[in-house]
């Protein structure tokens, strides 16, 4: 029986995620148990993303055949972009940091992100729990990072190409990752949306490999972290 790329890189983002939920146990909870103890909030931040569009492969569905029922279920949870989806991560900012405010990027010195927050994104440590996001099916591994819809409403007038990134299921970490790093202006989100395209169109197994390989050097010297 042959086995898809998809069902290869799904295979291998589960086995990963596993072995890295496993082994970064002391790191979860160390982490854990100092969000707690220095700010008040909850330690796991939920915040809605933009995730894979499969508006494509409903349509295809619907020429096989697949129940009316389910496709009028599927289509209720989909956005104009993807399928949203709640992504998981140690909170990094006081509680409530966008209250009564529209959503903003964060930025260098950005007074909302707690001490304990700074280390925890310098390390790429507040990541760590979208492994369970990869296991639920709503990342991989290696992808375009999620946005929120709020951002890509306001990008879609001048990166039109910005949505053609929910195709692929979103990642932890990606070319344009390790590549460039944080950025919160359009100027440097164009630069990362031709990276993800180009991960898009050059995807396989030994570029997958090649941008985990990079991001251990990235979350070692704590490049391009905000």
């Amino acid at each position: 029986m042959r086995i898809s790329r998809d069902g290869c890189e799904r295979a291998l983002d589960v086995t990963l995620s596993l072995v890295a939920l496993l082994l970064l146990m002391p790191v979860i909870v160390t982490a854990a148990a100092l969000v707690k103890l220095t700010s008040r909030g909850p330690v796991i931040y939920r915040q809605e993303r933009v995730g894979i569009d499969r508006r494509r492969d409903e349509r295809r569905a619907r020429r096989v055949g697949v129940a009316k029922c389910r496709r009028r279920r599927e289509r209720r949870v989909l956005t104009g972009y993807g399928r949203p989806f709640l992504i998981y991560k140690f909170r990094t900012m006081v509680s409530d940091a966008e209250a009564g405010l529209q959503p903003v990027w964060a930025k260098a010195g950005d007074p909302r992100i707690t001490v304990v927050g700074r280390f925890l994104r310098r390390s790429r440590i507040d990541e760590i729990p979208q492994f369970i996001n990869v296991i639920r099916g709503e990342m991989s591994v290696v992808g375009p990072r999620p946005e929120r819809a709020y951002f890509i409403g306001r990008l879609d007038a001048e990166l039109p190409e910005f949505r053609l990134r929910t195709r692929v299921r979103p990642g932890i970490t990606g070319l344009a990752q390790v590549e460039l790093g944080y950025t919160n202006s359009v100027g440097g989100v164009r630069r990362k949306v031709g990276l993800d395209l180009e991960y898009m169109r050059r995807r396989n197994a030994g570029m997958y490999c090649k941008i985990l390989m990079r991001t251990f050097h990235v979350v070692l010297t704590g490049k391009g972290a905000c």
